[in-house]
């Protein structure tokens, strides 16, 4: 994941948050910045911007907004941005271990999650069990987004690559979304991937 990218979900965050919510993340960071700085920000880009100069934030570090966000009552802005750290330590594991599929395969995977995401529901579980993760695991995914099935869902498959490691197959959630007679989801999956 790049800066670019990044800043992109701190802008979309920036653009979702009203002038109240933006008000109260400036008193939660009261102890951070000053108050004349403090008094100056009327943006959240400009509010991150400040947190990043004082490495309170950034790509790799969102714990400190994202907890901001949920005593704000915006849950869900603090899921995106715990997902996208979350996706891209994934990523950076994924450029520097052997114990990972290929190129080829991941772009796939990314592929297939996707798919799987908007179209599996309720059935995550079905699927986590299918796909050999256990109990414990299926638990703590479902505490991670207990309200938001599309996070569940990718948390899920997350587990599952992390698990297999470079024995991560597309043709693998194919079979298991099968044999949990998903089968719609299985032929979605095999029409967006590039070949199969």
């Amino acid at each position: 994941m790049s800066s670019l990218q990044f800043n992109s979900l701190l802008l979309d965050i920036s653009n979702q948050l009203t002038e109240k919510q933006l008000e109260d993340l400036k008193f939660l960071c009261g102890d951070m910045l000053g108050k004349r700085e403090l008094e100056k920000i009327s943006s959240g880009v400009r509010l991150f911007q400040l947190l990043t100069e004082r490495r309170k934030l950034g790509a790799d570090n969102t714990d400190c907004l994202s907890r901001f966000l949920t005593q704000i009552q915006r849950q869900d802005l603090a899921e995106r941005l715990e997902s996208f750290e979350s996706f891209e330590s994934f990523e950076s594991q994924a450029e520097a271990s052997d114990d990972l599929p290929d190129k080829e395969e991941r772009d796939k995977l990314g592929i297939a999650t996707e798919v799987i995401v908007e179209n599996l529901g309720r059935n995550w579980r079905k699927l986590g069990r299918r796909l050999g993760l256990t109990e414990v695991k299926i638990d703590s995914v479902s505490k991670r987004h207990p309200t938001d099935l599309e996070e569940t869902t990718r948390e899920l498959l997350k587990e599952w690559r992390r698990s297999r490691g470079a024995q991560a197959q597309t043709q693998e959630l194919i079979q298991a979304l099968r044999t949990c007679m998903l089968n719609r989801t299985a032929d979605q999956v095999e029409d967006s991937l590039p070949s199969c």
